[in-house]
């Protein structure tokens, strides 16, 4: 089997939903990843849906999809013997991820300050709603909350019209990326200064970075920017609806075939006169052209509009909903998803693959979500060196 990029790392998970993704990314790129849950679990394990409707702690699906390639103990940080077992731990890692609040660590006794006298070449990487200084570092938050400050939602939405919170986590994700490149470029400068450091995310921050043209526009002087609907910043892309579902339109491409296609169907209105064949007019009157296109769109199925815009070497897209992905042509021909046995039940189940691919190093989920405290003999008595007698007491004391 090839080598993977990460193989060399060894990081200590101490999330919650908050940051579990950037913990995956680096366990999925070959890291030896330790998520360490309370002995109740972790709370996202509480949350479904759960397979076949079952609550359980094991069966939740999105704790599945933020814990692959991890292997799992339990320990209560909360006691003397659960933070000294940490401290063992850190001695032996490279990275620590941890979400918890400002000043949690310092209080448990396992700031950075400590840690990093046990392991100098340790990474630390805390991600929190508003990062660890500043007026807002105490402040409780959400994903929403954070997409609201981060200018997420302001932005999403149709105009004249309530904003909208953007669909799944994308406040949490935001910030995971950013969290798991600063973690990458520290590993990177530990190697030229033999030192780790402490990387500190912001949610809040990471969201603002990620609202694409928001931020650039207005420090180029073109304005706050207003919710477009579908229409596309660059005003080139909108999404329509057709006879069974939602296609998005573009302006781009071989224009003079998008239009002799609308005029066969006697749909082209004032398309076809010479102005609209300069693009930059096209933008400038972007929603007649779209509701031109969408008038005619309606007519047709999303299958007849792709494989009429593929012959003419228009970019066209399909709007697939959730439930159509895991048979999509174009995501089995790029075999995207992996499929992940779990022994526990006898079966496998298909899991959203890799944000990249490498060729030499390539990405792989290397094992299914640990089980509630699965790993903890491995880890405590395998690999820490307690005896049996020890593990279960720590067991019966409810620390392990």
């Amino acid at each position: 089997m090839s080598t993977t990029a990460l193989s060399d790392l060894r990081v200590l998970d101490l999330t919650d939903l908050k940051g579990a993704l950037c913990a995956k990314l680096m366990g999925d790129m070959g890291a030896e990843v330790l998520k360490i849950e309370p002995p109740s679990g972790d709370a996202m394990r509480t949350v479904g849906p759960f397979l076949d409707n079952h609550a359980h702690r094991d069966r939740s699906l999105l704790f599945w999809f933020y814990n692959t390639s991890k292997r799992g103990i339990t320990l209560d940080l909360h006691t003397p013997t659960g933070q000294d077992l940490l401290r063992r731990l850190v001695g032996k890692a490279d990275v620590v991820v941890e979400s918890f609040p400002p000043g949690t660590l310092d209080q448990l006794g396992l700031g950075y300050a400590t840690l990093k006298r046990i392991n100098p070449r340790l990474v630390l990487t805390s991600i929190t709603p508003f990062g660890q200084t500043g007026p807002y570092r105490d402040y409780q938050s959400s994903d929403t909350v954070a997409e609201a400050l981060g200018g997420m939602i302001y932005t999403n939405g149709n105009p004249g019209e309530p904003p909208l919170r953007a669909f799944g986590l994308q406040a949490y994700h935001s910030a995971a990326f950013f969290a798991a490149i600063g973690t990458m470029s520290a590993l990177w400068a530990r190697d030229a200064v033999d030192e780790g450091q402490w990387v500190d995310v912001s949610i809040q921050e990471a969201t603002a970075a990620c609202v694409e043209h928001v931020a650039p526009f207005y420090h180029q002087g073109l304005g706050i920017e207003t919710r477009r609907g579908s229409l596309h910043w660059s005003r080139y892309f909108r999404v329509a609806k057709c006879k069974d579902g939602y296609i998005m339109h573009c302006a781009l491409g071989d224009w003079t075939s998008l239009v002799e296609w609308v005029k066969m169907d006697d749909k082209a209105q004032d398309l076809g006169e010479p102005p609209w064949e300069d693009i930059q007019f096209r933008k400038a009157n972007a929603e007649h052209l779209f509701d031109v296109l969408d008038d005619w769109a309606q007519d047709y199925t999303i299958a007849e509009l792709m494989e009429g815009a593929q012959l003419r070497r228009i970019p066209y897209a399909m709007v697939r909903p959730p439930e159509a992905l895991v048979d999509d042509p174009q995501l089995q021909a790029r075999g995207f998803f992996s499929t992940i046995e779990h022994p526990e039940l006898g079966k496998t189940f298909p899991y959203p693959g890799g944000p990249f691919f490498f060729t030499k190093t390539p990405w792989r989920i290397s094992r299914r979500p640990p089980l509630l405290g699965e790993h903890n003999r491995e880890v405590y008595v395998g690999e820490l060196g307690i005896s049996d007698e020890q593990f279960a007491e720590l067991t019966q004391q409810g620390i392990v």
